[in-house]
């Protein structure tokens, strides 16, 4: 059985740091493209950062351009989202993904989730 397992996220001062991580297992990812998308209170969820299967190429919403950095590695199966400099409007639920194919940027094209890790970023 396929499972995403997520690092706890946690609470973090506005332009602190935190690092997200996401294993998996019961299949091996290494590949496919991995994602991370982010679902605030009473949104929709949306994307924030996807990596190609062997690291060369990476894409990140707007928004955290220059402030979140994802990265993988395939020897243990594990997708990684580094964010820095965070504001309170990065406060949300943060869930990684798995693309076995499609557009990076819709989460309606990707084919295992985890079950999402809250970061709240507040003084």
């Amino acid at each position: 059985q396929v499972q995403l397992v997520q690092s706890e996220g946690g609470l973090v001062q506005p332009g602190g740091s935190l690092r997200l991580s996401c294993t998996a297992s019961g299949h091996t990812f290494s590949s496919y493209a991995r994602g991370w998308f982010l679902q605030a209170q009473g949104r929709g969820r949306k994307f924030v950062a996807t990596i190609t299967w062997n690291g060369d190429n990476v894409y990140y919403t707007h928004s955290v351009h220059g402030r979140f950095t994802v990265s993988r590695d395939n020897a243990k199966n594990t997708v990684y989202l580094q964010m820095n400099s965070l504001k309170p409007e990065d406060t949300a639920v943060y869930y990684c993904g798995v693309l076995m194919g499609g557009d990076y940027d819709n989460e309606d094209e990707y084919d295992y989730w985890g079950r999402g890790t809250q970061v709240t970023v507040s003084s």
